[in-house]
């Protein structure tokens, strides 16, 4: 097997495949889903299934493979059964991606990514009183964990609280990883029409400007920035707002279905090919790195591998991050 940084591919224009969900995916493959702590009571009921998620990414293309943390903040675990396991499932999480990475039979490099996210259980940020410095710990202690356990990058995922998104960058900095940071929108609500505008949701509960999103995150830092875990059809208008707020590299990894707590619904997920032709107009216009979110699975990844592997990316300019420093 070839030996090649990530920053080498980066460098080079390189189209990176990244898997798809793992938490929607436990639930596919008959893994309950917990009210509060989600997929993260897999790693204790059913490691066995979140390797062969692993695995099976890996099978079917994707070069990074994204651990099942999504929902092991410490924050996020406090009321759950998992409250005093934190240290537990996190590095149980990490173990499980390695060992798939390491029985995987494939001639290509493959490299681990920690996912953090801004979720509380099953809901976004809804709590109000912890403090920025408590997020801001919080972050710090689960990205020094995954470090610790042996992760090469950190996913920073649904972002979409400008105070929680900079305090959660600013924690997750102290274990000197690269951050990829992924950003989640919707459409207003109240609005109407093929002309709704883009909106996040701030952890009160309040929807604001999508664009007011961006420039404060990723001024706390960032090495790549991307839209994820939004819908398919938004993905396209978030991009347009995002490549005009930052020149680096660029990810997508959108979902697709319907979320009724604590069960995703597949009845109206994307077909493969349409998934694919959308991701393939992603990359012509910059995005390096395609994958999937909530809904979408192996079946989806195969294709698009299938489909972009070998291409690479029109020039766009990379800011001054520590991608370019690191031999991952």
């Amino acid at each position: 097997m070839t030996s090649e940084t990530l920053h080498q591919k980066i460098s080079r224009g390189d189209v990176i495949i990244l898997d798809g969900a793992t938490g929607t995916e436990l639930q596919r493959r008959g893994v309950p889903m917990h009210e509060l702590a989600w997929s993260a009571t897999a790693l204790v009921t059913h490691p066995h299934v979140v390797r062969d998620i692993h695995a099976a990414y890996i099978e079917a293309g994707a070069d990074i493979i994204t651990t099942n943390t999504f929902g092991t903040l410490a924050l996020s675990l406090r009321a759950t059964p998992l409250a005093d396991r934190v240290f537990e499932v996190n590095r149980t999480a990490v173990r499980l991606a390695r060992e798939a990475r390491e029985q995987a039979q494939v001639e290509r490099q493959i490299w681990i990514a920690g996912s953090m996210s801004a979720m509380i259980g099953t809901v976004y940020w809804r709590d109000a009183a912890s403090s920025s410095d408590v997020i801001r710990e919080a972050y710090r202690e689960q990205a020094n964990l995954l470090a610790d356990a042996g992760v090469d990058l950190l996913f920073m995922e649904m972002m979409q609280d400008i105070e929680v998104g900079v305090a959660a960058v600013e924690g997750a900095k102290a274990a000197g990883l690269p951050l990829w940071i992924g950003f989640s929108c919707n459409f207003m609500s109240s609005a109407k029409g093929a002309d709704r505008p883009l909106v996040a949701c701030g952890r009160d509960g309040t929807e604001f400007p999508f664009a007011d999103l961006i420039e404060p995150v990723l001024a706390a830092g960032g090495d790549v920035a991307g839209i994820m875990h939004s819908d398919v059809d938004l993905t396209g208008p978030a991009l347009d707002v995002l490549f005009e707020r930052w020149k680096g590299p660029v990810s997508a990894y959108p979902n697709s279905g319907d979320w009724t707590p604590p069960n995703w619904g597949f009845d109206t997920v994307i077909s493969p090919s349409d998934f694919v032709a959308a991701a393939a107009s992603w990359v012509a216009r910059g995005v390096q790195f395609v994958g999937g979110c909530c809904g979408l699975g192996p079946d989806h990844i195969r294709p698009l591998s299938a489909h972009l592997r070998g291409r690479r990316v029109p020039s766009r300019p990379c800011t001054d991050s520590r991608i370019g420093n690191r031999a991952v």
